[in-house]
């Protein structure tokens, strides 16, 4: 059986702080598997921890547990300049997230891939001119079709990022309160009473 493009198993990351009693001050948790290529559109609150998931999944950012499995690889034991070989999170104007070094690359596992099959676009800037739009949505069909699994993270302001998801993605993830809810249909996503109340009128 092939491993899952991606998996995320019982992944959390706590950050606390204080002393000497240290107190959490943000959490977030989520259990989720990918088995085929897709789009996935993500949504959810500012500072509910969309980009800290994203890091996460690329492995700039170390779980307080659980694991990271891209193509059957736990991504923080792979060599740091050969993580983006298998995740890759673009950030805003497309520049590549860095990581923090805690063990040495040479005592980590190869990446075992050339190019990377998840690719992980945060809040990207939709040009609405130009054609820029279309440009972007062909790219994300062609690395669907090309076997990858894409997650698109937006920040909906306005009608038409609505209506670029729902044209594009095939799943959906809405980040809340430190949890992640999945759902397969825009419709079953805004079910989500947090959701709707997040999105406003342009849930309808």
């Amino acid at each position: 059986m092939a491993a899952a493009l991606l998996a995320l198993e019982n992944v959390s990351k706590v950050y606390t702080r204080g002393w000497p009693k240290r107190r959490v001050t943000f959490r977030i948790e989520a259990d989720l598997a990918f088995d085929q290529p897709a789009i996935i559109g993500m949504m959810g609150p500012n500072g509910a921890g969309k980009t800290t998931l994203f890091e996460l999944m690329t492995g700039s950012n170390q779980p307080s547990d659980g694991r990271v499995l891209c193509l059957g690889r736990d991504i923080h034991r792979v060599r740091y300049d050969e993580r983006d070989r298998l995740a890759i999170h673009y950030h805003q104007s497309y520049q590549v997230r860095r990581f923090r070094r805690r063990v040495p690359s040479f005592l980590l596992e190869r990446a075992g891939s050339d190019y990377p099959m998840v690719h992980l676009f945060d809040e990207p800037q939709f040009n609405t001119q130009d054609g820029y739009i279309g440009f972007m949505l062909d790219f994300f069909r062609r690395l669907r079709a090309e076997g990858r699994l894409v997650f698109v993270c937006l920040h909906p302001t306005a009608r038409y990022h609505i209506d670029l998801l729902r044209e594009i993605c095939d799943r959906y993830l809405f980040v809340a309160d430190g949890r992640v809810a999945a759902a397969p249909s825009f419709a079953t996503l805004t079910q989500n009473d947090r959701c709707r109340a997040y999105l406003g009128e342009l849930a309808d």
